[in-house]
């Protein structure tokens, strides 16, 4: 399949996914020699089984299968009577060979397919358990997105998130602060607020967001979702948007200000979700997303071979969301004691930068951590686990602006987490 045909299928997959009736395909696809019986199978075991999870599988497949796969498959949507696909594709992949421009997302309305149109020999109830064979995936550079899909299937190696909502996101979104606490308004950080409200709206969480809290204010509200029974959901997110600084402490550095300009340490609020304070998630994910400084060390960086101008634009305003670390001389912050730490299971919190360092957000268009971390959820959540995308936020950033900032994360999880999308 050369790369105009790879196009069409990348630039209309994820309406093709919801369009197509992926069941009354396989007698088609396997006459025309498109498939094997065992790559059937396979794409029917893809991520949790479902139908849209068979079809993303089968539209990734396609790819990997030669020059005449997507004539061929235009030709099984044909034959099955989905002509209204069939139509669109050719029409796309023929604007592709003139013009790669032309082509647009296709607008279609999803279908649901009901169990009746599965081929009795390929029911999945007929279909002998066995370890998932090896296929040859071939030059498309699927592979890791193959063996991810497979995991999303798998409770050993991934959380399995299929509650729908899937869970609480609590978004605490501190702006002004109180003249007596010395703390700058946050300017930009309401951008960072809706970008999180949608995105983790997309993933199927329930979001709320508080406002201009101060220090005992924040706890209160974590305390409170906490306490709630989560027993029916699969997931839980906090993320905190505020002033920072390094703090003492044991298990998990750096405190978030209230609007009061009273800290609350990130061990604090990640402890109050632990087995003991909040039972109704235990053995489920706890994400925390901290967009705040660390300290209020400026890094500047190292020189490379080259550089992108284009990250820091010159209108550009960014300020950092420090305040000097007023703990006394005796308590001494350890971002690298390692060894002291203790092992909660199932938390991962998400640091927008290094312990000890500023965290910066442009006045105009938000914090560089939360745009990222917005820009690669959007393009990656369907496919990549939560590591691998917060390995793409961390490079991303790293190549910002003239100051540097390299976001990080303590990771406890015991799995692979792929967000409902």
């Amino acid at each position: 399949m050369d790369e105009a045909d790879r196009r069409v299928l990348r630039q209309s997959r994820v309406r093709l996914v919801g369009e197509l009736q992926v069941a009354a395909l396989w007698d088609a696809l396997l006459n025309r020699e498109l498939f094997t019986p065992g790559m059937i199978e396979d794409i029917q075991r893809a991520g949790s089984g479902s139908r849209r999870d068979q079809a993303r599988q089968l539209i990734i497949d396609l790819e990997t299968r030669g020059s005449r796969a997507l004539p061929l498959f235009i030709s099984c949507l044909e034959d099955t009577g989905q002509d209204t696909l069939a139509s669109l594709l050719r029409t796309s992949r023929q604007a592709a060979k003139q013009d790669p421009e032309a082509i647009r997302p296709l607008n279609l309305k999803p279908v649901v397919i009901g169990p009746e149109l599965w081929p009795a020999k390929l029911r999945p109830e007929v279909l002998r358990p066995e370890a998932p064979r090896p296929v040859d995936i071939g030059s498309g550079g699927f592979s890791e997105i193959r063996a991810q899909d497979r995991a999303k299937g798998n409770a050993d190696l991934a959380y399995v998130l299929n509650a729908d909502p899937c869970g609480h996101c609590l978004i605490i979104n501190n702006v002004n602060f109180c003249r007596e606490s010395g703390l700058g308004t946050r300017t930009g950080s309401s951008i960072d607020c809706e970008r999180m409200q949608q995105r983790f709206h997309l993933l199927h969480f329930v979001v709320e967001v508080k406002c201009n809290l101060t220090a005992k204010q924040m706890v209160q509200a974590l305390v409170e979702l906490a306490q709630r029974d989560h027993s029916a959901l699969d997931c839980c997110v906090v993320v905190i948007l505020s002033h920072g600084c390094q703090a003492s402490h044991l298990q998990f550095p750096g405190a978030v200000y209230g609007m009061d300009g009273d800290p609350v340490s990130v061990e604090r609020i990640v402890s109050l979700f632990n087995g003991t304070g909040c039972p109704s998630l235990g053995g489920k994910p706890k994400l925390f997303f901290i967009q705040a400084c660390g300290g209020e060390l400026k890094d500047q960086g190292f020189e490379v071979a080259s550089t992108s101008p284009e990250d820091r634009t010159p209108d550009s305003d960014p300020e950092p969301d420090a305040t000097p670390f007023q703990e006394g001389a005796v308590t001494v912050d350890q971002p690298d004691a390692v060894s002291s730490l203790p092992t909660p299971s199932d938390i991962l919190v998400s640091y927008s930068t290094f312990p000890g360092f500023v965290s910066w957000r442009d006045t105009k268009s938000g914090s560089w951590y939360i745009e990222t971390l917005d820009s690669i959820f959007e393009q990656w959540a369907h496919c990549e686990d939560l590591q691998t995308l917060l390995l793409r936020v961390a490079n991303a950033v790293s190549v910002k602006g003239v100051y540097k900032q390299i976001p990080g994360c303590f990771n406890f999880l015991r799995k692979k987490l792929f967000f409902k999308t």
